[in-house]
């Protein structure tokens, strides 16, 4: 008599490694799908049914539109990498950011699923280090209509994690007040929204369009998470003070990076510096925890390629500094403050 076939899930164990082999082109969304609702069907599931890295941002964008076609009803969360260089002076879109920062906020309070959750991400971000899940999980705010909530103290929360005051709000991570109107684009929504208030009062939440500025649908509450990896208090600015001088000494008069933080200003390339800011750093695998991890084919060529790629920008902004040519100060961190090791 023939044995049924056996599900690869079945396989799957800790320290245990499989190779899928001759998967069609086009065809890893539904082994992947597949995979991720057999885990889920097991006694005692991990949260997340399977994490998948791939080799950049374009095939993680291929695989999810794959996942869209073969199984629609599966909820993918998704987690790119910073869309600068390692060591640039520039900060990541505050878009990439809002997107990291849910995933992030999602998985730190996600206790258990009975339900298969993909997750999505790069070799580039995996191989970086994110801020503390119990961080995370603490600088989330909820709100809902009917709340007595002052719109300062909410104003407040958007300034220390990263939103931008504007005018008019068309891009994640602005936000806008006219009056007793609180508009905002929230990180990981696909369209803004409109807090209505009555003195301290929180009357109403709505969408609506950032080109016609007509509102659409009630809702009956929100959760809002930060748009930068970090918030830039009193107590986190302490420790950057603290943190730069143990890693480079005294400040000189012109470090702009250094005066701006030590000001309460965000400067531009200050996330760099991520790990001054915060007590200690987590991995993305700290927030997968126990969840089956896929390696896409050249993933693991592509991560070496990265570490050297690291390893050169670092080389690089430490010989500028041991033959300064009049540029702007810049001071950087070892590697392995920010990054995992090959090891």
């Amino acid at each position: 008599m023939k044995q049924p076939a056996q599900s690869p899930a079945q396989l799957l164990g800790p320290g245990r490694a499989l190779t899928f082999a001759n998967v069609a082109e086009g065809a890893e969304g539904l082994v992947v799908s597949d995979l991720a609702r057999a885990v889920a069907a097991r006694p005692k599931p991990p949260a997340v049914s399977l994490a998948v890295v791939c080799r950049d941002g374009a095939r993680m964008q291929q695989l999810a539109r794959a996942l869209e076609f073969f199984a629609p009803d599966l909820p993918v969360l998704q987690f790119p990498a910073w869309d600068c260089q390692p060591y640039d002076r520039v900060s990541p879109h505050g878009g990439i950011l809002a997107q990291r920062l849910t995933t992030l906020a999602r998985l730190a309070r996600l206790a258990g699923s009975d339900k298969p959750l993909i997750v999505l991400t790069t070799v580039n971000a995996v191989v970086q280090r994110v801020p503390a899940r119990q961080t995370i999980a603490a600088q989330a705010l909820s709100v809902a209509p009917g709340h007595v909530v002052p719109m300062d103290s909410i104003v407040a929360w958007l300034e220390h994690n990263g939103y931008n005051r504007s005018s008019t709000v068309r891009e994640p991570g602005e936000y806008a007040v006219r009056g007793g109107i609180l508009d905002l684009f929230p990180a990981g929504l696909d369209q803004p929204v409109r807090f209505d208030f009555f003195g301290d009062s929180l009357e109403s939440i709505r969408s609506f369009d950032a080109e016609t500025q007509r509102t659409h649908l009630d809702m009956r509450s929100l959760d809002l998470v930060p748009i930068s990896e970090f918030q830039l208090i009193t107590e986190t600015i302490r420790r950057f003070r603290m943190g730069y001088v143990a890693a480079f000494g005294a400040p000189e008069r012109d470090d702009l990076l250094y005066e701006a933080v030590s000001e309460g200003r965000r400067h531009p390339g200050m996330e760099h510096w991520l790990p001054l800011f915060t007590e200690r750093m987590d991995t993305l695998f700290d927030y997968l925890a126990d969840a089956p991890i896929a390696i896409e084919p050249q993933g693991e060529d592509a991560a070496r390629e990265r570490f050297k790629q690291i390893s050169d920008y670092y080389e690089a902004r430490r010989e500028a500094l041991q033959h300064p040519g009049g540029g702007a100060i810049y001071k950087p961190l070892p590697p392995d403050r920010l990054y995992l090791t090959e090891d």
